[in-house]
Order: structure tokens, then C-alpha cells, then sequence
């Protein structure tokens, strides 16, 4: 572990609309993201923590601030570089797993470096493949796998180009508690084991517990930054939190 930054947000400012009907969805939040460390982002409905993420993953521009991943301002880069730069250096997991469902789970997997022109590193892949538990799965497609199976391709296809970090927008919002935990438990280890960087969204407090660091927003501020603890002690941040 190491307290390298990997992501920082300076002074982000996002508005949508115009005049009395203007939103302020993130109203100048500064945080930093360690290399090699599990970040949770929390919040009640409404309070910026998936603004917060699109706009760190350079989905969404910020009106203001600046954001910096892996030592690129994402100001300076018109679309095409940013494209380029969340190829390369970003995984993503989403809630709806967005895998191609004419596409094998290996197949998937390696998909972001297919559209790179790049070949696996099969001992890589192998391995990952290993982790994620679908050694026996390769060949199916997502039609034939179940819900948190799926979720473990995705995790995997996060996984496969060793990017600088891992984004997880609700990676268990679509899982049984079964699932859930063992998509959370192959975060965990990717970040232990693996030396992965994963800022995950959730509103689940069990899920926030397995991160190291837990940062709560509340109406487009930061209202908490510090370790995550368990899900008790989550839980009660949130109350705080509204």
C-alpha cells in the first residue's frame, strides 16, 4: 500500500440547468484516491456520488475544477484522448453487467484489449479467469451464466488490462446477497493481492465495509472522509449524512 495519488479532484463544480431551475450536483468537492487502496463512495439519493464518479472516469465533464488520473488533466484532453485515456488506463463494473451477449466469457473478458489491437497476457488472463472462478465458464455466453457469474466476467474484463483504477458504479446493486459478496470479496483481493486501485460507488453499507476508506456526500459536498470501518460504523455515517 502506498500514498501515491492515483485520482485527484480539485475544487469540482457541476451544475445542470440554467437560472432558478439550476442543479449543483457537486459543489466543490476536493479528494484524493490513493494507489493500491479501496474507496467507497456514499451518499443518500440526490447527493452527487454518481456525478462524482463519471466525472473522475472523464464520462462527465465537471463546469469547474480540475480532475487528474494517473498524472493526465482530463481538462487537457479533447474527446478522442479521453476515449484513448479510459481505454487504457481505466477499468469499469457497472450494475448491468453490459456484456456482449454474442460474445463468449472469455471472449469478454479480453474484449477492451481487442478493441485496443492488443493480445492478452495469457498467463494473465488464466489467472484471472482462475480468480474470478469461470475456469469451467470460458466458452459460455452470458445467457448461459447466472447474474453474480456475469458480474465475475465483468470484474474480470475490469481487470484484464491491469489499469490504473478500477471504477465500480453499484457493482452488486443487480446481485443476491451471495453474489454480491463474492463480487466484493474479488475487489478486496484484486486490491490486496493484486496491488488494484477501486473507487466503488454504493449505497449499501455491507458493501462500503469491505472498502479501506469511505467518502460521504451530501448534497454535492463532502461531508466524510476517512476509513471505512465496519458496517455498523457505516451505517452510522449515513445517518449523519441524511
Amino acid at each position: 500500500m502506498t500514498s501515491e495519488p492515483i485520482v485527484t479532484a480539485t475544487d469540482l463544480h457541476r451544475r445542470y440547468g440554467e437560472g432558478d431551475a439550476a442543479v449543483d450536483a457537486l459543489d466543490g468537492v476536493s479528494v484524493t484516491f490513493e494507489r493500491g487502496r479501496f474507496a467507497a463512495i456514499m451518499g443518500p439519493s440526490g447527493s452527487g456520488k454518481s456525478t462524482l464518479m463519471h466525472t473522475l472516469a472523464g464520462l462527465d465533464r465537471p463546469t469547474s475544477g480540475s480532475v487528474k488520473v494517473d498524472g493526465v488533466e482530463l481538462a487537457d484532453l479533447d474527446e478522442d484522448e479521453l476515449t484513448e485515456l479510459r481505454r487504457d488506463k481505466l477499468g469499469f463494473i457497472f450494475q448491468f453487467f453490459n456484456l456482449l451477449p454474442v460474445l463468449s466469457a472469455e471472449e469478454n473478458i479480453v474484449l477492451p484489449l481487442s478493441i485496443a489491437g492488443r493480445d492478452p497476457d495469457q498467463e494473465w488472463l488464466n489467472q484471472l479467469i482462475d480468480v474470478v472462478g469461470l475456469g469451467d465458464r470460458r466458452t459460455h455466453r452470458p445467457a448461459e451464466l447466472s447474474g453474480g457469474q456475469q458480474q465475475r466476467v465483468a470484474v474480470a474484463r475490469a481487470l484484464v488490462s491491469r489499469p490504473a483504477v478500477v471504477f465500480a458504479d453499484e457493482p452488486t446493486g443487480n446481485l443476491d446477497s451471495t453474489a454480491s459478496a463474492e463480487v466484493l470479496r474479488l475487489l478486496r483481493q484484486a486490491v490486496d493481492e493484486f496491488g488494484q486501485t477501486v473507487v466503488m460507488v454504493t449505497h449499501e453499507a455491507h458493501a462500503a465495509a469491505y472498502a479501506d476508506r469511505l467518502v460521504v456526500l451530501r448534497d454535492g459536498k463532502v461531508a466524510h472522509d476517512g476509513d471505512a470501518g465496519d458496517e455498523n460504523q457505516v451505517l452510522e455515517l449515513m445517518k449523519d449524512a441524511g
